[in-house]
């Protein structure tokens, strides 16, 4: 299709269309991902008798979590080369697949192959979402446009934990949770089948600017380029990248702890907040609500304050998170302190999260390499993640909460120290990840 310049009201009609296809599409995978963590409670109970405690439901989890993180890499690599859409589609379509095979499971092996399935093909959903928005905005928009679609994890978490509560509540059983989670994706991935374009230039529009700071602008290969010349120059730069690796450790410590969040919230509400599990499924999504709080704020504080600093303010919730972590070992009476100190890791934590798959892998992957910068920082992240399911729930199952919080207050100030080292060597120089970040106006100046 030939290409032309657009009025910009046209193109703002375009990247509405195309971010609220993205928004909504995404927070649907959170359906599919969410309903393992709030059946949790109702799968021990059946199951317990058959070997189905914390600590193999951790496990279950775990290798979700490591198939995920293989996918991420894959699937960020193919994402590059075949386009977003056409991988932000495919997830929905075995995920949906998957959540069915999980819900018809009648023991543990099933439910560890389901839900492997499950994690492998919604690791297509992020590097789909990430390839598509840095073909359709400019570099110059990043930042805000990352951190209103990072918000889309989120609003699926708290919807998810909200109306499969609620459906909990009203007597519907875990596999009736499981189908109407495959049913509500299935319905949102036809929506977006007819709703997004992969690019632009698919509607007869000119492209927008990218960023000329990315690693692949630094080597020559034009800016706006949206596919890579061949697989080692796709993954080369990245490895030699002092401040991609310092991304990676980050990456590491950050998703390890909002793994462990995500997933074990409801049943520790359960057992320590003596919550009913509707209840506990319900309440917990305060620590989705405040992830929300956490974004926006984050986003705007680390361009309009720090100057594009994102590993400043990574370090300083890093910093925060030890004491809330280690109020949380203490025994709780009522429902009260669970609750406030979860929502208070959310704020803290999620954040900072965002930046690094989100504003930052656009900003160092541009056009080219946006999809596989998501997916590597991910798949180390979500490696960190998998000991950390594992390692909350055995150390829950043995020694109880307070010792699965300490250990998660050693993942929180190791991760500051990486941060530390970001912030000294990257940020308090120029370079390619402050250049890139700098470039990114404030969310209510963006254009």
């Amino acid at each position: 299709m030939p290409v032309r310049s657009a009025p910009s009201s046209e193109l703002k009609r375009w990247q509405l269309r195309t971010g609220l296809s993205l928004f909504m599409g995404y927070s649907a995978y959170y359906v599919c991902r969410s309903n393992l963590a709030i059946a949790a409670p109702l799968l021990i109970r059946e199951f317990g008798g058959r070997g189905l405690n914390k600590e193999v439901l951790g496990q279950i989890a775990s290798v979700g979590v490591l198939f995920y993180a293989a996918g991420k890499v894959l699937n960020g690599v193919l994402g590059d080369f075949l386009g977003g859409k056409k991988i932000f589609l495919l997830g929905m379509a075995g995920a949906v697949a998957a959540t069915v095979a999980f819900g018809l499971g009648q023991g543990v092996a099933v439910f560890f192959a389901a839900w492997a399935a499950n994690r492998l093909v919604q690791s297509m959903g992020w590097a789909g979402l990430v390839k598509t928005a840095a073909n359709w905005f400019s570099y110059r928009s990043y930042g805000r446009v990352m951190g209103l679609l990072s918000l889309s994890y989120l609003f699926g978490d708290v919807v998810a934990k909200l109306v499969l509560g609620q459906l909990l509540v009203q007597g519907l059983g875990w596999r009736g949770l499981f189908m109407t989670a495959a049913g509500v994706l299935a319905a949102v991935a036809l929506g977006c089948a007819f709703s997004l374009k992969d690019a632009p230039e698919s509607v007869g529009l000119a492209a927008p600017p990218t960023n000329p700071n990315s690693l692949f602008a630094e080597k020559g290969t034009g800016p706006t380029t949206d596919r890579p010349a061949s697989l080692g120059h796709l993954l080369g730069p990245y490895f030699h990248s002092p401040a991609f690796l310092l991304m990676l450790a980050m990456s590491f410590g950050l998703t390890a702890l909002r793994e462990a969040f995500s997933f074990w919230v409801p049943t520790y509400l359960v057992e320590a907040a003596h919550l009913s599990e509707g209840a506990a499924s319900q309440w917990s999504a305060l620590y989705s609500v405040c992830g929300m709080a956490s974004i926006l704020g984050a986003g705007y504080l680390s361009d309009a304050w720090l100057r594009g600093q994102r590993g400043a303010l990574i370090l300083g919730a890093c910093v925060g998170l030890v004491p809330v972590l280690a109020l949380m070992t203490q025994p709780a009476s009522g429902p009260a302190l669970p609750l406030v100190l979860t929502s208070l890791v959310g704020l803290l934590l999620l954040g900072p999260y965002s930046f690094l798959s989100g504003a930052m892998a656009l900003d160092a992957g541009g056009r080219q390499g946006a999809a596989t910068a998501a997916g590597l920082l991910d798949a180390v992240g979500y490696a960190g993640g998998t000991g950390a399911l594992w390692l909350t729930g055995a150390l829950a199952e043995r020694q109880g909460w307070a010792a699965a919080w300490v250990a998660l207050a050693a993942v929180a100030a190791a991760t500051a120290g990486a941060a530390l080292v970001f912030y000294r060597t990257q940020e308090r120089r120029p370079g390619l990840v402050v250049a890139a970040q700098q470039v990114t106006p404030p969310p209510a100046q963006a254009a």
